[in-house]
């Protein structure tokens, strides 16, 4: 999916790198931007606390996400 996000959006990219995207985990879904990781050589998704609670995610979890990108 990175590079898939990395093609869609090749030279529009904000502030260090990121890309605004919608997302849904569960019932929840809310605006907000992933980040590229030069180390995983991906784009990461931060889940704030209030959705982790949420929808009972624990480290380690593995979760459905629902990602689209907001300028592209």
């Amino acid at each position: 999916m990175s590079d898939d996000i990395d093609a869609r959006m090749e030279g529009r990219t904000r502030g260090f790198g990121s890309v605004r995207v919608q997302v849904q985990i569960g019932a929840t879904t809310w605006s907000t931007s992933v980040f590229p990781d030069s180390t995983r050589e991906a784009f990461v998704l931060p889940v704030k606390k209030a959705v982790r609670t949420t929808e009972a995610i624990d480290a380690g979890d593995r979760v459905l996400v629902s990602l689209t990108l907001a300028d592209g």
